[in-house]
């Protein structure tokens, strides 16, 4: 028997034995129990989650040219809502004021 034939039987001898040890089992169970758990915690894929931070951002944008909209509006409803200074009051004059009812006694 040659070296290279004497390797190659050692390593089909090393692989049959890892195919039927233990580990091999433990394997398979570790990726099922992972499987499961993985099914269990709602994950989305990386895709959806680009997907949703790219129209976040679009959001936001958004957001920000309606707040700039709404800060212009009310500066200008304000600006609408103060009175002009002209000088007159509106109190009513004592001339307008009707005479008091006589007493009775």
């Amino acid at each position: 028997m040659t070296r290279t034939a004497w390797f190659e039987e050692v390593q089909k001898n090393i692989s049959d034995l890892i195919k039927r040890s233990p580990a091999a089992d433990v394997e398979r169970n570790v990726k099922a129990v992972l499987g499961t758990a993985f099914t269990k915690l709602d994950l989305v894929t990386r895709e959806e989650f680009d997907i949703q931070v790219e129209l976040l951002a679009r959001s936001r944008a958004r957001l920000e040219v309606l707040e700039d909209q709404l800060r212009a509006l009310e500066q200008k409803v304000q600006g609408l809502s103060t009175p002009a200074s002209s000088g007159t009051t509106s109190t009513p004059s004592a001339s307008n004021t009707p005479p008091a009812p006589p007493s009775a006694v």
